[in-house]
């Protein structure tokens, strides 16, 4: 069976999310490390946080995918935009010279205002790995709601600080099914290849790919995949290949090669900030707040929109409050972040003419996690590239495709991993909780059920074709009763708004079309378990001559991966979680 260049023939680019090819997932990884340092150092001042009392013709919530295709448009067509961001900007370099922290050493700077970390992977070798951290404005959110820990990129870039990278352009009979009403033939001819060149993607070279070390776990899981019938299909990235090339050829710093992605990429990956971001800044005509949070948006008396921003510290204090005008407001802050604020909007009156869809169809993307244990002739590699290529597809059979991730923990750990996306059809829903003052988001564990059974078509079939087994010590064991994981999907909401001032960016006309990404986000990560007391047995004797390591307290990492907390759904006892 031949290897295939995801959808060929067709215009590469970034796709929707919740489409079998728009994995664009992070990588999990495991991580062996010592007790946590400051590193961080305080943020540079913005160059022209908005100040209050302003007006300005366009202001975007959100520094995304969305809110900077959005800015980079208006911006181009004349309009002088201002964009506000929650997190922080990430230009400034910590003590130990990086602007990110290193996926398996997480520090301060790895985590949204917590004092723990919330890894996806929160287990290596049946060890726990969380670590005591400072409270600190980090780069990667793990927000909780009843079910389901969500996790989002904070910073001016938002989630392309955090995911894997991988884009790809969506079958063409899968974007129709999910959006009908939108001109397929124009977005194929005109905005999906747009995106692509704007956003650097590219595939990786499979002669490299076939020869370099750093891919072995990759070519273990396609000669899996193939010999169970599956194919193997090479998946877009937004990575400098080239800049990988010397990675490992030593002559550059290290980067995904230095199992950096989670908490940033300090060199070779395309963030926004370096596709994006830097057009925008260099039109001259937008301006950036970051640790600026929206609260309130209503219709000002005289035409426009009055808005309400908390400005931030970086341990989350509000340390002013300011109140903007602007004739257009833009909601990209994610479908997460977009959906809560619109929901209390309309809740609470400030925009009462938001219609009934406002908050509903919120979905996971059917995103499944999965370790495999596999023989000791099968290594996987000390050294894993960071950035994933490829997945297994099975989405027309079984409704999944799985994405051949790294687990980058420096040592071989006989491991395939993968990171599932299914088809899923249940849906949540934010309502707003008066009494507490907050958006809630309606999501029950159970619901994973069926993307849980679509990963399984694939990997109960390779298993028992390789006569191997589900890993279940990555996961927090098997009585881990803590909640589901997931990196939000593209950054969009189902909501129309009645005021005809206020636009989302997905809603602008021509070139602002292009895809938004979440985060993740963005997509939830939860493992596959196998729980026959037997198998584990043998799986024990088949690995009683590996090194047992304990952690002194690393990093793990999934894209939405699973959290620290990955409870088997009802019924999945025997598999999948």
């Amino acid at each position: 069976m031949n290897d295939t260049t995801l959808h060929e023939g067709a215009s590469k680019g970034v796709s929707r999310r919740r489409f079998i090819t728009g994995t664009g997932s992070l990588i999990g990884v495991a991580a062996l490390a010592g007790p946590t340092t400051p590193v961080w150092a305080a943020p540079r001042a913005a160059a022209a946080p908005i100040g209050s009392g302003v007006h300005v013709p366009v202001l975007i919530i959100g520094t995304g995918y969305g809110g900077s295709v959005a800015a980079l448009r208006l911006a181009q067509a004349g309009t002088d935009v201002h964009m506000v961001e929650m997190g922080m900007a990430w230009d400034t370099p910590g003590a130990d010279g990086k602007i990110f922290a290193n996926t398996t050493k997480p520090d301060d700077r790895s985590f949204w205002l917590r004092t723990k970390t919330k890894q996806p992977l929160s287990n290596f070798l049946g060890f726990p790995i969380d670590k005591n951290v400072n409270r600190y404005t980090g780069i990667l959110d793990a927000e909780e709601f009843a079910g389901i820990t969500v996790y989002q990129g904070r910073g001016v870039g938002g989630g392309s600080l955090v995911n894997g990278g991988m884009a790809v352009t969506p079958k063409r009979e899968n974007f129709a099914a999910i959006l009908p009403s939108v001109n397929a033939a124009e977005m194929y001819s005109t905005y999906y290849p747009r995106a692509n060149a704007d956003l650097g993607v590219t595939t990786i070279d499979p002669a490299w790919f076939d020869s370099v070390d750093c891919y072995q776990y990759a070519r273990v899981g396609r000669k899996h995949a193939q010999r169970s019938g599956f194919p193997f299909l090479f998946v877009p990235a937004v990575y400098d290949w080239d800049y990988m090339k010397q990675e490992a050829a030593g002559t550059v710093p290290k980067s995904a090669l230095d199992a950096e992605i989670l908490y940033g990429n300090n060199y070779g990956k395309k963030s926004l900030q370096k596709t994006y971001i830097d057009r925008i800044k260099a039109t001259g005509r937008v301006t950036i707040s970051p640790l600026h949070k929206v609260t309130t948006v209503t219709p000002a008396p005289g035409g426009g929109y009055t808005v309400l921003i908390d400005q931030l510290n970086t341990v989350g204090q509000t340390t002013v409050t300011k109140t903007v005008t602007a004739d257009k407001v833009f909601f990209a802050a994610g479908s997460v972040g977009t959906s809560k604020l619109l929901v209390g909007l309309k809740a609470t009156g400030a925009l009462p003419l938001l219609n009934s869809e406002v908050g509903k169809g919120w979905g996971d993307n059917g995103n499944v996690m999965c370790g495999r244990a596999n023989h000791l002739w099968d290594p996987t590699g000390k050294v894993q590239s960071s950035i994933p290529t490829g997945g297994i597809d099975n989405w027309d059979a079984g409704g999944a495709f799985a994405e051949v991730a790294p687990l980058p923990t420096g040592i071989e750990t006989w491991a395939s991993f993968y990171l599932s996306i299914t088809k899923n059809p249940n849906r949540g829903q934010f309502t707003w909780n008066a009494a507490a003052g907050k958006a809630e988001l309606n999501w029950q564990t159970a619901w994973k059920q069926p993307s849980i059974d679509a990963a399984r078509t694939i990997f109960d079939k390779i298993n028992q074709k390789e006569g191997t087994i589900y890993r279940t010590d990555l996961f927090g064991g098997l009585q881990d009763l803590g909640r589901p994981p997931h990196l939000p999907p593209a950054g969009r909401c189902r909501a129309e708004q009645g005021h005809r001032q206020l636009r989302s960016a997905a809603r602008l006309s021509g070139a602002v079309r292009h895809r938004r990404r979440a985060d993740p986000r963005q997509h939830q990560r939860q493992p596959v378990r196998d729980d026959h007391r037997a198998r584990r047995a043998q799986h024990r004797a088949d690995h009683r001559h590996r090194p047992v390591v304990r952690p002194a307290g690393g990093g793990a990492y999934g894209e939405p991966g699973a959290g620290s907390a990955n409870p088997a759904a009802p019924g999945s006892a025997n598999g999948c979680a």
